[in-house]
């Protein structure tokens, strides 16, 4: 958590507002709040009342502190509860910047002013009309004006106090000296006020200090006071280290979490995407949630969504490496259901407990069709281009980790124009409601948003997952989220030419013609040239090594690419060619006039690809 320097007045919630009244004084149940009673019996009986008095104040002081998560939550916690029972002013100093765990402070030594609070009477305020003694709290003004920032010198009179960690009086030699080094510009404590200097320590170092004031119409503090101050400074101390600690921590995570997520999205032909992840907003704590979307031979795309069971840092390692895995088989081009067994393989060695769900799909958009196969995953929603919204019916499946399990993939029409949301369960589950009734919420959603847009027009793919988000109320964020789109455009027929080729000396000629015939039909003849000369470099190495037909296939977009499928699963490498040597060229001229070229592994051999630009 990065630490924010605040004014000194530091935040105003609700409780701190200025119409907001308190107990008066004389109603107070804090310590020091007894008139001292006469007798040898009765002040007996007085010191235990305000001994009682202030075991119950510190009881009820320190679990207000602990209530408190974050830096600013505990530091209020501690203005709240001893303004105006146990001071009538406060002022919390911490050092700048906080030191985190075993780390070394930075020098020199410097504090600054955290937050102010006073207990001031309506009276002072002329605005508020009648000198009327109610009192209320007030973090706007300050009992006695101090600097911003103090540098705390090496052996100096406050340095002093700070290292002997015990609160001590106003009105000691030490926090005489030590006062106007700390309030700045010589300031001291206004006169007839009584005052206790507390360094808060925490578990290694002191981080700051605490100055406690009262009026002098106010019973002054007693030695015991000071047991009281130094109790409220420890667990205080303690609750910032704490919170500083998990800020950081959650911090890490977060970064963790966030670089190992897509920066970008892919940008494949006939589709468009769109993501989204947020952190859980009420616990700040990161989980395992990923999506990704990776190029495949062939113009398809895979897409993902993920989420590793847990929230730590051990689930968002866990998930960096399963989103790894999927890569890597994803390469491979495997199967879906395929890929969820190595996935499950592979949680498996990470741990007995290491699971997940996930979800893993491949859209083809020249055949229009995407295969899905599910791990435990939410089921995915198709918006279609009229605007009817449905929830794909995907055979569930077993989480991955579980292990022995086989997974089962189905194949569904992906027409153009619709729209496929896959997403994790913190979008649709939270306390407020189950996982169904959040589908079913879901699935309405996109229904109403794109009856908006019209029944021949898809909703922005941008908007739409900002609109999706917009459905999340106060108490939904209990997960994070993480949210794919996938537009499906697909490739009509008439822009995709498909052959195969036996694997014989003429085949080279044969891909030449029949390139040239496609390209003309799609006026694209200024290409012609360049076209079969890579298209007869590739295939005749593919001629070279296969042994069943070689396929070759066109496909025109925003590029003209070309895919060349052997049965050989030995990808080519481009070398750099001898003077005496008499081929070894091809692949140097598909990379000097190709805009982009790659070869891609298949189950049942390769793919070599080019692309050249259709406009100069």
């Amino acid at each position: 958590m990065t630490e924010q320097p605040t004014s000194h007045e530091g935040r105003q919630p609700l409780a701190a507002r200025p119409q907001e009244r308190t107990r008066p004084r004389a109603e107070a149940t804090g310590p020091s709040a007894v008139p001292a009673p006469h007798g040898p019996a009765q002040e007996l009986a007085g010191t235990a009342r305000r001994e009682g008095d202030r075991l119950r104040f510190v009881g009820a002081a320190t679990r207000r502190i602990a209530r408190g998560i974050d830096l600013d939550e505990i530091v209020l916690g501690l203005c709240r509860a001893t303004v105006p029972t146990f001071s009538d002013a406060i002022l919390v100093y911490l050092r700048d910047p906080l030191p985190v765990g075993d780390e070394r402070p930075v020098s020199p030594f410097v504090l600054r002013l955290r937050r102010t609070d006073r207990l001031r009477l309506a009276g002072e305020d002329a605005e508020l009309g009648a000198n009327v003694p109610i009192p209320v709290i007030d973090p706007h003004n300050d009992l006695t004006p101090a600097a911003e920032l103090c540098e705390v010198r090496s052996g100096g009179a406050l340095s002093e106090v700070l290292r002997g960690v015990r609160p001590v009086f106003g009105d000691s030699a030490a926090a005489r000296a030590a006062l106007p080094e700390l309030l700045g510009d010589g300031r001291t404590v206004p006169g007839g006020h009584r005052a206790i200097l507390a360094p808060l320590r925490g578990r290694r170092r002191v981080i700051g200090a605490a100055v406690f004031l009262r009026r002098p119409d106010r019973p002054a503090f007693e030695p015991n006071d000071l047991l009281v101050a130094a109790q409220l400074a420890t667990h205080t101390a303690l609750g910032i280290d704490k919170a500083v600690l998990y800020g950081r921590e959650a911090y890490i995570a977060d970064e963790l979490q966030r670089t190992m997520l897509p920066d970008s999205l892919p940008q494949p032909t006939g589709v468009r995407l769109a993501s989204r992840y947020l952190p859980a907003a009420e616990t700040a704590r990161v989980g395992g949630d990923w999506y990704d979307a990776i190029p495949l031979p062939g113009s398809r795309v895979a897409l993902v969504v993920g989420d590793v069971m847990g929230h730590s840092m051990t689930s968002a390692a866990i998930m960096g490496q399963l989103r790894t895995t999927a890569q890597t088989l994803a390469g491979l081009d495997l199967p879906p259901q395929e890929v969820l067994h190595h996935l499950d393989e592979q949680a498996q060695r990470l741990g007995t407990d290491r699971m997940a769900t996930c979800l893993y799909a491949v859209y083809d958009p020249v055949a229009h069709r995407i295969t899905i196969a599910n791990a435990g995953h939410p089921p995915p929603i198709l918006l279609h281009l009229g605007g009817r919204a449905e929830v794909l019916r995907v055979p569930p499946g077993a989480p991955i980790g579980v292990g022995g399990v086989d997974f089962e993939a189905v194949e569904l029409d992906a027409p153009a124009g619709a729209t496929l949301l896959l997403y994790t369960d913190g979008l649709v589950e939270s306390r407020l409601r189950d996982v169904w009734t959040g589908i079913e919420q879901l699935r309405e959603r996109l229904a109403a948003t794109a009856q908006l847009t019209g029944p021949d027009h898809s909703p922005p793919l941008e908007a739409l997952c900002d609109d999706v988000l917009d459905m999340l109320g106060p108490g939904d964020r209990d997960d994070d989220i993480a949210l794919l789109a996938a537009r499906f455009d697909g490739i009509a027929p008439s822009d995709v030419a498909y052959w195969f080729l036996d694997p014989e000396d003429a085949a080279p000629g044969r891909a030449r013609r029949l390139a040239r015939r496609a390209l003309t039909r799609w006026g694209l003849e200024e290409l012609s040239d360049s076209v079969e000369l890579l298209v007869s470099e590739v295939v005749t190495n593919a001629v070279r090594y296969a042994e069943r037909p070689v396929t070759l296939r066109l496909l025109r977009t925003d590029v003209l690419r070309c895919e060349v499928g052997d049965d050989s699963p030995q990808l080519p490498r481009q070398r750099r060619a001898r003077d005496t040597d008499e081929g070894g060229r091809g692949l140097f001229l598909v990379n000097r006039l190709a805009r982009r070229w790659g070869a891609t592994r298949l189950s049942t051999g390769k793919v070599v690809w080019f692309e050249l630009p259709t406009r100069t």
